[in-house]
């Protein structure tokens, strides 16, 4: 089964986001992995929207030595694309303008993704908030979609899947200071089939859950894990959460 028909038709997921240059490093960095392991998370997603420190593969290894689930790229440049992956975020930037992120960087990247042999699951990529400006917002030089606009994100998504997208991601960013609103995850729950992905603010097991019983299908956490890479007990079981609803 890939990963894609996974999060399409399995339970819920709990994914942690690594960024490369946010991370404990010598006995810290073990000891993290493992407490990774033993903890809820389903899965691990690596990557950011820019690294000055550390490269994606230069930590893929050794988070494959020490944690069992699938480990997926979610690439801020083509220069994040590396092997050792069980899949690949092909992220198409819909909520912005920026042709960049929309075709660019994937004709820089597509070539090597597929001498990869990775599995590729081509994403709408949605920034969703009212501010602080993000990372992610920054970097790729384009407006989230205002949170109070809800029917605007499922307006986007709608079209991503149209345009043949599988699924989609609704970000608030790296470090966000609220989640992507209830509203806009229910719309798109609504009006589309794809697996939806939420990330960016999910700060709590709360939040994580309300994620979930919106219609998300996978919960991403990063920041929150990063500033207290010890201590990873309050994260909730995704099992236990309510089932996928019916798609249309």
């Amino acid at each position: 089964m890939t990963w894609f028909d996974q999060i399409q038709t399995g339970p819920k997921r709990l994914a942690c986001l690594i960024d490369p240059d946010d991370l404990p490093t010598g006995h810290a960095w073990g000891a993290f992995l493992d407490r990774l392991e033993a903890s809820p998370v389903t899965d691990v997603f690596i990557g950011g929207s820019l690294l000055t420190r550390r490269n994606v593969g230069g930590i893929l290894g050794a988070i494959r030595e020490r944690f069992s689930g699938p480990i997926v790229l979610f690439p801020g440049s083509p220069d994040q694309i590396v092997a050792g992956a069980d899949a690949v975020l092909f992220l198409s930037l819909i909520s912005g303008r920026n042709a960049d992120y929309l075709i660019g960087r994937h004709v820089e990247s597509g070539m090597r993704i597929r001498r990869l042999g990775m599995e590729v699951v081509p994403t709408g990529y949605l920034l969703i908030g009212d501010g602080p400006l993000t990372t992610a917002s920054y970097i790729s030089h384009s407006l989230p979609i205002p949170a109070g606009k809800p029917s605007i994100v499922a307006a986007t998504a709608v079209a991503g899947e149209m345009l043949g997208l599988r699924a989609m991601y609704l970000d608030a960013g790296s470090g966000a200071g609220h989640p992507v609103p209830l509203s806009a995850i229910e719309q798109v729950r609504e009006h589309t089939s794809a697996p939806i992905i939420v990330g960016g603010g999910l700060n709590d097991a709360a939040s994580i859950r309300a994620a979930w019983a919106a219609g998300a299908d996978v919960a991403v956490v990063g920041t929150a894990i990063e500033r207290k890479p010890e201590d990873l007990a309050w994260l909730p079981d995704p099992i236990s959460a309510s089932s996928n609803p019916i798609r249309r």
